[in-house]
């Protein structure tokens, strides 16, 4: 790492992963303003086979034209870097495995964590890079007590929910440039720059999954599943109220496409992957008051010893919630929420926060609906740390 002068901020060589969206042109635009050693990588992830992608997805050979333009319009080097059999054997297996086993996985969470801020560091590293930067909206602050992951400044694009993968050894080789900014404030960085992104639609599909028909995708690459094959909807009782398309095409809250008539709104409580069931039930079923988190990684702190208050976040929309976790073996929490939660999936991620700090976080993994919503009351003392 070199010195811009006396009493300047460090320059750095930051390797940028640049998606061919305006968010990480935009990032990379500030950190060359910035007067850092800027480069562009492009992780080529997915191949559509001569289908046309939407114009909301990312990693088609379009963005990659996009990115190498924005490079070219910054004057920096920038690369293509084929990461399709990672991208397979990380995301996309995972994804599908995940589905069969009746969760709702998140993707873009195992890509950032293996890819993003997994592969490409470790290939960073090696060739001198002192960083790798992204476009998240999340921010970075280093403390005497380490690297800490913080919100972002504009709470409506904070996508720290995302991130909580990193591993904390890696979090200090991290950088996130956007995360001060407000997306208006990226485009123009972008359109000052002279990127032709800087109006460009948001990614918002999953890069291989168009259209967002995940179920269609699933029983493709599973055909002869169980799971992907017709079978029965039944009620909290086993009651068998009519049949589904497949256990893959349903999640944890739906309600729309049930084709089910009933004297009362019903959803999907939980999906019995290993029975092929799909198991319905009323908004009130939906209701949790605790959960089991596997996969846990602590990106801000040390794992912690004994209860812990924080708030939880179980969907990336979703508001905070306060709970306690109870530490229940390496890599697993137990979650009790203060206030009962609605439609907690399986294959989500819980993320935990501590105000503006995001301390950790994990795959929700699958409970009883009887536990889920609680054998009795918290204990006064219990809810005395919640709060």
């Amino acid at each position: 790492m070199t010195r811009a002068g006396t009493g300047a901020a460090p320059r750095e060589r930051i390797l940028v992963a640049m998606s061919g969206g305006v968010d990480s042109a935009a990032a990379a635009a500030v950190l060359a303003r910035a007067g850092h050693e800027v480069v562009g990588a492009t992780l080529k992830l997915w191949c559509y086979g001569g289908a046309e992608a939407s114009p909301r997805s990312c990693c088609s050979l379009r963005d990659i034209e996009d990115a190498k333009a924005s490079a070219a319009a910054l004057g920096i080097p920038h690369y293509v870097l084929d990461q399709e059999a990672d991208f397979d054997r990380q995301v996309v297996r995972p994804f599908v495995a995940s589905y069969l086993a009746g969760e709702t996985p998140n993707p873009c969470v195992r890509c950032n964590t293996h890819l993003k801020f997994g592969s490409l560091l470790a290939r960073a590293r090696r060739l001198g890079f002192d960083a790798v930067a992204t476009g998240h909206y999340a921010r970075l602050e280093q403390t005497g007590d380490g690297p800490v992951l913080r919100r972002a400044a504009d709470r409506a694009k904070d996508q720290s929910y995302v991130l909580w993968g990193i591993p904390r050894d890696d979090l200090a080789a991290t950088r996130f440039p956007l995360g001060e900014l407000t997306k208006d404030q990226a485009r123009r960085v972008a359109r000052e720059a002279g990127m032709t992104v800087a109006q460009k639609l948001e990614s918002q599909d999953i890069c291989f999954v168009q259209g967002g028909r995940y179920g269609e995708f699933v029983g493709a690459r599973a055909a002869g599943a169980p799971q992907a094959r017709p079978g029965p909807i039944v009620d909290l009782a086993g009651n068998v109220l009519g049949e589904h398309a497949g256990a893959v095409h349903y999640t944890v809250g739906q309600r729309r496409g049930l084709g089910i008539a009933a004297d009362r709104p019903l959803y999907v409580v939980r999906v019995d992957a290993a029975a092929n069931r799909v198991v319905v039930g009323g908004s009130e079923d939906l209701l949790a008051e605790r959960m089991l988190v596997r996969e846990v990684n602590w990106v801000s702190c040390p794992a912690p010893d004994g209860e812990l208050p924080v708030e939880v976040k179980v969907r990336y929309r979703s508001r905070p919630v306060p709970a306690l976790l109870s530490p229940e073996a390496p890599g697993r929490i137990r979650v009790r929420f203060r206030e009962p939660v609605r439609a907690v999936a399986p294959g989500q991620s819980a993320v935990f926060y501590r105000d503006e700090v995001v301390l950790g976080g994990g795959v929700i993994a699958a409970l009883d609906p009887a536990e889920a919503r609680g054998e009795g009351e918290a204990t006064e003392a219990e809810m005395e740390v919640i709060q």
